[in-house]
């Protein structure tokens, strides 16, 4: 895979996103597209740039590089290993003056087909042959040589899902380079004794948009993955070692980590990159209520920014609903901000969080979320996803 500088425009390219480039690669994948992206998704793609340094870039780096040494340490997951990787992997950040900082790392994480789109309508390197590359290579570590000739790409009701756009973005691109490829939901796929089928079509790797992270709902399929019938990437084994929010816990946590043995140059990155997090129980009560504007409260399965809370918007009732249980508490570090002046208007103000995008250790595609609000939302007129020139 690439190296982030390749994924990136310089800063300048100007602060703002050429849409009329935008709009001629939206309408080159077909005018259906186009419409249904228009009115599925007004607001998926910003028309601003967001400006970061290459030192934010350079930590980002390190800080991937440290959580990919630490989550392979025998002693820390008790999940079972999976020979593959897992595809398209989201640490998320916030950047402030002091650096960047990890708010959380997801193993489904959405828009990638799309900003490698967004890139490559700006002629920046948009990867596409390396997205194909990386499945290609999730493929192999299971198979060998073994051809990879389906895919299915799977969430409930699919069509229904906001990033359905997405899903057939990423169908078109396998199909130009002849892998066959479905949009389906997991109940349409049938578990036989030599695969998993859907219909009379025998499937080879499902990429999992699923939010039932363990699978539990889909025992089956999970089944046929642990035994060679099916790849399924990403896998609950990945969730559990990546994005189970409790790890952020263990990665925030010095004492943890030494015990583990992990290098002391790898913790001083996570101790100056990853906000102290820590796991709600009841007898936090009062600290916590009484120190509430200094936390973001994440339940510990959630996605999505669902049943996430910062800490002064609290009411009592939520916050009691909090201390049951199944909660992290983060310390709140404030999204960043980047300021326009529309034609004509004062000027404003979008918040911004940065995503990398990860396969193998390596950052694939570095894009920023705009928005306002409480958290990201791809609701807001001017958000979306963002170019992010490094300045």
């Amino acid at each position: 895979m690439h190296a982030p500088q390749f994924l990136q425009l310089n800063a300048e390219c100007g602060g703002v996103i050429d849409t009329v480039l935008l709009r001629k690669t939206i309408k080159a994948q077909g005018s259906d597209w186009a419409d249904l992206l228009d009115a599925r998704c007004p607001h998926v793609f910003s028309s601003l740039a967001v400006f970061v340094s290459s030192a934010h870039i350079e930590q980002m780096n390190a800080l991937v590089a440290a959580v990919e040494r630490i989550v392979h340490l025998p002693n820390w997951c008790e999940q079972d290993s999976d020979a593959s990787l897992g595809v398209f992997y989201g640490y998320d950040f916030h950047l402030d003056e002091n650096g960047a900082h990890l708010i959380e790392i997801n193993t489904n994480a959405g828009g990638a087909f799309l900003n490698a789109l967004l890139l490559q309508s700006q002629q920046a390197d948009a990867c596409e042959s390396d997205i194909v590359a990386m499945f290609r290579h999730e493929w192999q570590l299971r198979q060998g040589g073994t051809p990879l000739k389906t895919i299915a790409i799977v969430d409930e009701q699919p069509e229904q899902q906001y990033l359905y756009p997405e899903f057939i973005l990423a169908q078109r691109l396998f199909e130009r380079v002849g892998i066959q490829a479905h949009i389906v939901d997991p109940t349409r796929l049938q578990v036989r004794e030599n695969g998993v089928y859907l219909d009379t079509q025998k499937i080879d790797l499902i990429y999992n948009r699923l939010t039932d992270f363990s699978l539990e709902q889909y025992a089956g399929l999970l089944a046929a993955h642990h035994h060679g019938q099916v790849l399924i990437t990403p896998s609950p084994a990945h969730y559990a070692r990546y994005a189970d929010k409790r790890n952020l816990v263990r990665l925030s946590d010095a004492n943890l980590l030494r015990k583990l043995r992990v290098d002391e140059a790898d913790i001083a990155v996570l101790q100056a990159c990853l906000p102290h997090t820590v796991m709600v129980h009841p007898e936090m009560a009062e600290m916590l209520w009484t120190q509430r504007k200094q936390w973001f409260f994440k339940p510990v399965s959630g996605y999505g920014s669902k049943g996430a809370y910062r800490g002064e918007k609290l009411t009592k009732r939520v916050f009691a609903e909090i201390m049951q249980g199944g909660y992290i508490a983060q310390h709140l570090l404030a999204p960043g901000e980047r300021t326009y002046c529309p034609d004509g208007e004062e000027k404003q103000s979008l918040k911004f969080d940065i995503r990398c995008y990860v396969y193998n250790c390596r950052i694939q595609i570095v894009a920023a979320r705009l928005y306002q609000g409480q958290t990201t939302n791809f609701r807001t007129p001017g958000g979306g996803f963002s170019l992010v020139r490094v300045s």
